[in-house]
């Protein structure tokens, strides 16, 4: 069956979050594959890679139309555009990033945004010491100037990486000026409208994920 992107499905409905997580997954799995030289992946061998059921495979895929060849599994090179249009990084996409302490200056130092579309269009801080400085080849600038950035350059993600206790106001202030996704690395739940994305991104919660698996495993043996 050939991949016909007219064919994706469109009843208005999205695809739960896990599914969309996975096409993430998918991709990054498919590139490596692509870069290795192979030309074709099945739903078996990027379930295993996964630790996925291969029918789990087929049925993420279906929420998107029509995937492969009978028989002979996926085209690497077919594959990997369809699933970056279905995730939309078919396109380049610029961020800002709000707040460049430790973590932040991380953040900008990371090389692996623009392989996959987007790229870090300008940083914001409060602080003085840090307004000016060249960190990652960006020049920090006030956050007074934040909102005329991102309505002059229409951006629609931002990186909030600041303190909890501005994160709530810097939130605000981003939606105000038009930012309609946040990836939020701030020790806090952040509030927003339905119509704003938001990815938290909590290093001690997923240490404490690690430290319950280990702990148990612990306790049984």
């Amino acid at each position: 069956m050939e991949l016909n992107s007219t064919e994706e499905r469109n009843s208005g409905a999205h695809p739960p979050k896990a599914v969309v997580v996975r096409m993430s997954l998918y991709l990054r799995e498919v590139q490596r594959r692509l870069a290795r030289g192979e030309s074709t992946v099945n739903s078996r061998q990027l379930g295993e890679a996964l630790g996925i059921a291969d029918t789990q495979v087929r049925k993420d895929f279906t929420h998107f139309g029509q995937f492969g060849y009978p028989g002979r599994g996926y085209r690497c090179e077919e594959l990997v555009p369809r699933i970056r249009k279905i995730l939309g990084t078919d396109r380049q996409w610029p961020i800002i990033l709000v707040g460049c302490g430790n973590l932040g200056q991380a953040l900008l130092g990371y090389r692996g945004f623009v392989p996959q579309g987007f790229v870090i269009a300008a940083a914001f801080d409060s602080a003085p010491h840090l307004i000016g400085r060249n960190l990652g080849g960006i020049v920090v600038q006030p956050m007074t100037q934040m909102a005329d950035f991102v309505n002059k350059k229409s951006i629609k993600l931002a990186i909030l990486a600041v303190p909890e206790g501005v994160a709530q106001r810097t939130t605000e202030a981003l939606i105000e000026s038009g930012i309609a996704g946040i990836l939020n690395f701030a020790p806090v739940m952040i509030t927003v409208p339905k119509t704003v994305f938001v990815n938290n991104v909590d290093l001690t919660i997923q240490l404490e994920q690690l430290t319950y698996g280990v702990a148990k495993q612990g306790e049984i043996e």
